[in-house]
């Protein structure tokens, strides 16, 4: 008897979605895919929210379900979609994010150095194509922008595409933050296509700006809220030491994929011409990383164990934010102190002091406009449309420093 493929989906967030077609069943059931299920889409920020369990695969069943009410609201605007294209720009954001490593973007560039994770999906989903006969030949030049309508990778990729208003609406939902909240849906409903490009209808503007804000308060809430920063630096520390080590020919427990990682530097040229970097990548998740660390805590290196049992026990850096880079007297008093305390030469005590810095820009002028499709028919940027002064101030690059150690040197005089 032939397997039911027509299933429908219980998510938390919008309720009961269904899996549109059965080549998208089979996508779903695919290892690639099943992989996304053990990593986490927001990292260790469940450390501060502890509602953020939730995973790269709920976000991407609720991306596909929201690429569903965009295609039928497009279409009902008079543009033409066809059943394939539909088909096409729904893989195409199914399987968008495939490529994360474990723990999503925190580990992005420490295992695997020089490749984003979007080639990596790129890569996954040329593999998929191989395995299913050519069948996403279509969902990858939609993805890759090479198809000739335009607006369908923009749904995919760009300033206001089906990825942000899923991941700000349930990333809101499962942190409890409810500044981040949005209406995903009337935004969708008021999107249309003028000239090629995807376009909002002018009435959608006040919840485009609520948009914007959002995911502006929701940076700097949730995304970049310090003690997020201090685990995510404390679980990246953890990996560069762990390399570090394998590098100089220690013995380090690990699975045999992360073993692979640590003890190699794959390029990306690598990643594209030896197929193994690319399994061995897709058998890695959150599970390979937590495992080691719970290990490596009893690890003879200081440096190594002194931070796993940090992360263990919640025990994390000490974060301090500012618009100007920290003083360098504090800087070296801290580096003495750490250096004084585990027997450790300068250039380890960066594991234990060491600055950095953020960005956070809600709205990227450069990376694509969010166009309103004005009453008269002309073509506007939302900052230009607007009448909220507040939204200029949004495509500003806002930069600030952080100065990061461990709580235990807290307590010498830095004044």
């Amino acid at each position: 008897m032939a397997l039911n493929k027509k299933k429908i989906i219980n998510d938390p967030v919008y309720g009961f979605i269904t899996i549109p077609s059965e080549l998208i069943f089979d996508l779903i059931q695919h290892p690639y895919m099943q992989r996304m299920r053990n990593i986490k889409q927001l990292g260790l920020t469940h450390l501060v929210y502890p509602g953020a369990l939730h995973t790269r695969f709920h976000h991407a069943l609720g991306a596909m379900h929201l690429m569903g009410m965009a295609v039928e609201a497009i279409r009902s605007k008079g543009h033409i979609i066809s059943k394939d294209e539909e088909e096409a720009v729904t893989i195409a954001i199914l399987l968008h994010d495939i490529g994360h490593g474990p723990f999503s973007h925190a580990l992005e560039h420490t295992l695997v150095e020089g490749i984003s994770h979007e080639h990596i999906s790129t890569l996954m989903m040329n593999s998929l194509n191989l395995q299913f006969g050519g069948k996403l030949d279509m969902a990858l030049e939609i993805f890759n922008k090479r198809y000739p309508k335009h607006f369908l990778h923009q749904l995919i990729s760009g300033q206001l595409d089906i990825d942000r208003l899923d991941y700000l609406n349930r990333d809101s939902f499962f942190t409890g933050v409810s500044e981040g909240v949005i209406g995903f849906d009337r935004i969708i409903k008021m999107l249309d296509v003028a000239s090629g490009q995807l376009v909002v209808e002018e009435k959608g503007i006040y919840s485009l700006e609520k948009f914007l804000i959002a995911r502006r308060l929701m940076y700097w809430q949730v995304y970049l809220h310090k003690t997020v920063i201090a685990a995510e630096q404390m679980l990246v520390k953890i990996l560069e030491r762990a390399k570090e080590l394998a590098g100089n020919g220690a013995t380090l427990f690990a699975t045999p994929c992360l073993s692979y990682f640590l003890n190699n530097s794959v390029t990306a040229e690598e990643f594209k011409t030896d197929p193994q970097n690319l399994y061995k990548f897709s058998q890695l998740d959150d599970h390979d990383i937590l495992t080691s660390i719970k290990v490596w805590a009893d690890h003879s290196d200081v440096i190594l164990s002194t931070l796993c049992k940090h992360l263990i026990a919640r025990n994390l850096y000490q974060v301090e934010i500012s618009n100007d880079p920290p003083e360098a007297y504090k800087l070296n008093d801290l580096v003495k102190e750490s250096m004084s305390i585990y027997n450790i030469e300068e250039d380890d005590a960066s594991y234990f002091v060491f600055t950095d810095t953020i960005k956070n820009m809600a709205y990227s002028i450069v990376d694509g406009n969010i166009n309103l499709l004005m009453k008269d028919g002309s073509i506007r940027d939302i900052t230009l449309a607007s009448d909220d002064s507040n939204l200029v101030a949004l495509a500003k690059t806002i930069k600030k420093y952080i100065l990061c150690y461990l709580k235990e040197l807290k307590h010498i005089d830095l004044q």
